[in-house]
């Protein structure tokens, strides 16, 4: 059977009265980026990936850029790293916010207005930041992107939303009561596990990306995961409110972030790597999560190869960690329950779209 192109994540939850079973994932198709690309030139990749991945288009840009130096053995010069670096933190901050508030919840009036606000100025931030722009509309920016977050409830890192607020309400939603998790044992994608991933994507292209694996290990990767790595114990009996929590904390601790600029951030936010004469690859530290890329081209600049792998391939894989989060899980019967489960799904952000069934077990 050939299902065809899909765009979205197909994802079917198996219960057993008020026991997750199973959980099933189709995964989405993707481009198959070497075939499109091979023997066009690198320029050429440059204008077209911002429309290719219209999501992360920035992470997906400047992990090409780095790729494609490190085949030439070039070095990137610090300040222009930089630059890159907050474009990049920028981004993550656009997309964590989107994710937070974006089709999540109903909003007042008001506070969809500030959402559209805060859409906009970190819109505005990222051209700043890319163009190098002036240290006044930087600032603009960022005095209003704190002033819509304090109206929508954000406190400081780690303080408990404004009470009332929309951001508290979003909280709400995420009853743990609805759904109980067992307690499982993670794996995270670090800087650590970059040459491994690598050295895999390029023996192994898209049979590799399409379902990645480390010797059996399929770690979890994005917010959750920077959290870990911050603060390597987790909260006792984290609950599904834990994640949204995570993703809350990092909108702020970002904001600050980019008012001060040249504070230490995380580890391998960009990192390039030299794979060989004419071999490439960089890894990017985006909002869903780790991003890989690697290139190799010729002598007259042109693309022999371009592997890709996203964040949403690690979380979303059949054995993965969404997966492993949701077996074994209780939940509250009827649509209290399969809304619990829908919330956390989203909460793991995948870059596409996905579709939610449930089925009894013995009845396919």
């Amino acid at each position: 059977m050939n299902p065809g192109f899909r765009s979205e994540i197909d994802i079917t939850v198996w219960l057993a009265k008020d026991i997750i079973a199973d959980v099933a994932i189709l995964p989405r198709s993707r481009l198959p980026l070497t075939r499109r690309f091979a023997g066009k030139p690198v320029s050429l990749l440059l204008s077209v990936l911002p429309r290719l991945f219209s999501l992360c288009s920035v992470a997906h840009q400047v992990a090409f850029l780095g790729a494609v130096e490190a085949a030439r053995g070039e070095d990137c010069p610090p300040e222009t790293m930089h630059r890159r670096v907050t474009a990049v933190v920028a981004e993550r901050l656009t997309e964590l916010f989107r994710g937070l508030f974006v089709g999540q919840l109903t909003l007042d009036s008001a506070s969809a207005t500030a959402v559209r606000a805060m859409m906009q100025a970190t819109a505005v931030l990222g051209g700043v930041l890319g163009e190098g722009g002036p240290v006044l509309a930087r600032c603009d920016a960022l005095s209003h992107i704190k002033a819509v977050l304090a109206a929508l409830g954000f406190a400081g890192e780690g303080e408990a939303p404004t009470p009332g607020s929309a951001l508290a309400a979003h909280l709400s939603s995420f009853d743990g009561d609805a759904l109980l998790q067992p307690v499982i044992e993670h794996s995270f994608l670090s800087v650590a596990d970059d040459l491994d991933v690598l050295m895999r994507l390029l023996a192994d292209g898209a049979s590799f990306s399409d379902a990645p694996d480390l010797h059996g290990r399929i770690p979890e990767t994005g917010v959750w995961a920077r959290r870990v790595r911050r603060q390597p114990v987790l909260p006792p009996n984290a609950g599904p409110a834990e994640r949204p929590k995570a993703r809350i904390a990092e909108v702020v601790r970002l904001c600050s972030w980019l008012a001060a600029g040249d504070e230490a951030l995380e580890d391998g936010v960009v990192q390039s790597y030299r794979l060989g004469a004419g071999r490439g690859a960089a890894a990017v530290e985006c909002a869903r999560g780790r991003l890989y890329q690697v290139v190799e081209c010729d002598n007259e600049n042109r693309i022999v190869r371009f592997e890709s792998l996203a964040p949403t391939e690690w979380n979303f894989h059949a054995r993965g960690p969404l997966v492993r989060s949701l077996q074994g899980s209780a939940l509250v019967a009827g649509r209290q329950g399969q809304n619990a489960v829908r919330t956390l799904v989203g909460s793991f952000d995948p870059c596409v779209g996905f579709n939610l069934s449930f089925r009894e077990v013995g009845h396919a």
